[in-house]
């Protein structure tokens, strides 16, 4: 998930122009698809095999039925606090506090697990340099981008999207050209799951604990609430957002079913693409190196987006009194300098994180991301009916959604390599919750001793 956050605010008191509801999706599409995709698709892989498609189309079911609800929020009441928003107002402050924070560390996270996947792929051509280098030198290079706050940053953030799409459809074009003939391959090099147990090589718990990886190829949904604000016609977020999720889950579908069918499941790790993988036995020297050039640019600029999400969410709950004001508090710097501070901490975290476990840290993270991502996706579910007169189909399809949602979350207990990513994320909720508590006891003493009826 790649979440400019800070999208829907600033832009429109800029007075900039207001977008069509192509142009929305197109900017969903290049936000979405990042190295949780080209990257993290491969773990999903392993788990399942070729029946990762199953996952991407449950997860693509309940990434619209979510997608849904928040468009029809954003419809009738345009604001660029979106789902964090929503939920104070369905819940009052706490759920606003609690979205608000949650979604913070999911970023975080979800930065941390890209570092990390830019440092395995840049491993493909210094593989004996140790993760955490790379991860300290693009951690570097992402906050002086968001320190110096280029105006063209946003025009680059287009030019990269671009990258990503064309990436990926480079990988189709050339996987089908060689099922025709060329680059040593024919149709024969395609094999198709002939029996449930090729299709689905580890059961149903095998599917069962790939769904959170599908979900987290969907990531970044909550873009569409951030910026139907700046739509010329607020009624078309819903058609901007199921273009989108169409162009999306084509994409994915595609290229998984080329991917699985041209090499064996166990052929695949995570220190690779799945795409670069696929195509390894096929004399095609260039694609690896421009396809994992094209991913690290790309990777590179949806870490950065989601650098200057999470600075920009810590200063909005600053602002509303859900976070020290200190964060808030603007210095010489083009971003207050104690929000930045604390970006970095969790920066210097997952360098950390790469250094101890290089192995395992990935997959951790990734996970403990995806599961925060869906906590928000949840809450905005439980949000809708109170915010909307909701019919009788869109509560089946709410519940179709939650259902879906606690499906994937409850899948990552079943895989030993993704349970510590649901414990993790798991803290994170306690410790926000903790906090809550303490503000609120605060709250309710510094109100006993104040003076009443005198």
């Amino acid at each position: 998930m790649e979440i400019p956050a800070h999208a829907g605010s600033k832009n429109d008191e800029k007075g900039e122009k207001k977008l069509a509801w192509w142009q929305l999706s197109l900017v969903g599409v290049g936000c979405i698809i990042g190295t949780g995709y080209f990257l993290g698709s491969v773990i999903g892989i392993k788990m399942t095999g070729p029946s990762i498609i199953i996952s991407f189309i449950l997860a693509g079911i309940g990434t619209y039925i979510v997608f849904e609800a928040l468009a029809k929020m954003a419809t009738k009441d345009p604001d660029k606090g979106a789902f964090r928003s929503y939920a104070k107002k369905a819940y009052g402050r706490w759920a606003g506090f609690s979205s608000g924070w949650v979604y913070w560390f999911s970023e975080m996270l979800i930065t941390g697990s890209q570092l990390t996947a830019l440092s395995l792929l840049s491993r493909l051509w210094f593989p004996n340099v140790p993760l955490w280098v790379f991860a300290l030198i693009y951690a570097v290079l992402g906050v002086i981008v968001v320190l110096i706050g280029t105006k063209g940053f946003e025009r680059a953030q287009n030019i990269f999207a671009v990258i990503k799409i064309a990436a990926i459809t480079m990988f189709i074009v050339l996987a089908v050209t060689i099922l025709f003939g060329f680059f040593g391959g024919n149709s024969s090099h395609f094999n198709m799951p002939k029996s449930m147990n090729e299709f689905m090589p580890k059961g149903f718990s095998g599917l069962w604990s790939s769904l959170i990886f599908g979900f987290y190829a969907f990531g970044g949904i909550e873009i569409m609430g951030i910026m139907a604000t700046r739509l010329k016609k607020k009624e078309e977020t819903k058609k901007s957002g199921s273009i989108m999720l169409i162009i999306l889950m084509s994409i994915y579908l595609i290229s998984l079913i080329l991917a699985t069918g041209l090499v064996a499941v166990n052929t695949f790790n995570t220190d690779k693409s799945p795409f670069v993988t696929a195509l390894h036995q096929f004399d095609i020297a260039f694609f690896p190196h421009v396809f994992t050039a094209g991913i690290i640019i790309a990777g590179f600029s949806t870490m950065t987006a989601s650098l200057f999400a999470v600075t920009s969410m810590i200063v909005t709950l600053a602002e509303d009194g859900d976070a020290p004001p200190v964060f808030a508090k603007k210095g010489k710097l083009k971003v207050p300098p104690f929000a930045m501070i604390l970006t970095v901490c969790g920066l210097i975290t997952s360098i950390i994180l790469s250094l101890v476990m290089p192995d395992s840290v990935y997959e951790y993270i990734t996970t403990a991301a995806g599961l925060m991502l869906l906590y928000n996706w949840f809450f905005i579910l439980i949000s809708f009916p109170r915010l909307i007169k909701a019919s009788g189909f869109d509560h089946v399809k709410r519940f179709i959604g939650m259902a879906l949602i606690l499906l994937a979350i409850s899948g990552t207990l079943l895989h030993k390599s993704s349970r510590p990513g649901f414990f993790v994320s798991i803290l994170f909720v306690a410790a926000i919750f903790a906090v809550l508590l303490v503000m609120r006891l605060m709250g309710k003493k510094k109100k006993s001793f104040s003076p009443q009826g005198t």
